[in-house]
């Protein structure tokens, strides 16, 4: 089949925290084919990225062939080399993952096939799902049994010990066998790393998160050995296999987290796997727990982890992409159903 339209669109969101995600969240990109088939896809970069898909990567695709997994690889490989003048990472990068996500969602659809299915078949029928976010107690409710916390330091003596009011918290209501981790979004040092670690070693964290910026890849390997058994955790905020290549040289993480929907799509996201594979290191992506991630986690060497997050007890939320997969008690499974099986709610376009 031949593609035959390609566009982008920034939806219409009504709950995105006041932040860099006002105009530059998620863009949905559609991919027309002369089949009849239309496939969906989830990337980043917001209104920028809305801007290089509707202009550059459209040119780039229409009329191109999409009849295999091969092909997406190649089609892949080209938006990548026509883009480096401005691309290589971020914006470009993560609008380049919409359209290879919105390009296997089109061929699983095409083959009446999920997307698991044309990465080699279901490897985990469930996949344990760990909450995100800071409702502790409601995400125990619900029945999971791993959960991540947000902790920022402010530069407060008081920021110790409102991390170690989180952890026991956590304790207490998921039990001695949960998993618990946290997300420190690039606030702390490695004086504050370490010395979270001794605080913090009787409640047995399993990760701290993006600790250091994505740049002081020396300085997250450095760090790894002063706080174990607790791992380095990272790599939301780095791109395509290209990126993980610095990740892995410079041994900056335990676990390895891509965004499948800013990191280059499915397509970049099995390169990743497999270079973590040969390197050893756990490969946990980013809000894997959403479809798209999901079906690469079922299907690929990925940890048995997927992120998701559910918000608060009473929050409201934008519900962009309908019959996603929901974690019940504490698990994830996608369904049968071709491409990611999803459908896009435009209502919000």
């Amino acid at each position: 089949m031949k593609i035959t339209s390609v566009s982008a669109v920034y939806p219409r969101y009504r709950h995105v925290a006041k932040s860099w995600r006002t105009k530059l969240w998620q863009i949905v990109v559609r991919v027309e084919t002369d089949a009849g088939v239309t496939g969906y896809g989830y990337g980043g970069g917001g209104l920028a990225a809305v801007e290089i898909v509707n202009g550059h990567f459209k040119e780039l695709l229409e009329g191109r062939t999409l009849d295999s997994t091969a092909d997406i690889e190649s089609l892949w490989d080209h938006l990548y080399y026509e883009s480096i003048p401005y691309g290589r990472k971020g914006v470009a990068i993560m609008a380049l993952s919409g359209v290879d996500l919105a390009l296997w969602d089109a061929l699983g659809k095409a083959e009446s096939t999920p997307v698991a299915e044309l990465l080699g078949g279901v490897k985990k029928d469930r996949v344990r799902a760990y909450a995100t976010g800071a409702d502790t107690d409601w995400y125990a409710e619900l029945g999971f049994s791993a959960h991540k916390m947000p902790h920022r330091w402010n530069g407060s003596p008081g920021d110790f010990d409102s991390a170690i009011a989180s952890a026991k918290q956590a304790r207490e209501a998921f039990g001695p066998a949960a998993e618990i981790m946290f997300d420190v979004y690039m606030s702390w040092n490695t004086e504050v790393a370490v010395e979270m670690a001794g605080r913090l070693a009787e409640f047995k964290v399993h990760w701290f998160e993006d600790v250091l910026t994505p740049d002081d890849l020396d300085a997250n390997a450095a760090l790894r050995p002063l706080v174990k058994p607790t791992r380095i955790a990272g790599g939301e905020h780095e791109f395509t296999h290209i990126g993980f290549a610095d990740v892995e040289r410079a041994g900056a993480y335990d676990v390895w987290q891509p965004d499948i929907t800013w990191c280059g799509g499915i397509t970049a996201g099995l390169r990743i796997v497999e270079m973590g594979v040969k390197a050893g290191v756990q490969v946990v992506p980013h809000r894997g727990g959403e479809v798209w991630g999901l079906h690469l986690i079922a299907a690929s060497d990925c940890q048995d982890f997927g992120e998701v997050l559910p918000g608060t007890r009473d929050g409201e939320r934008d519900e962009l992409w309908m019959g996603e997969p929901q974690a019940k008690n504490g698990y994830l499974a996608i369904n049968d159903a071709p491409g990611f099986g999803v459908e896009l709610n435009e209502d919000m376009l």
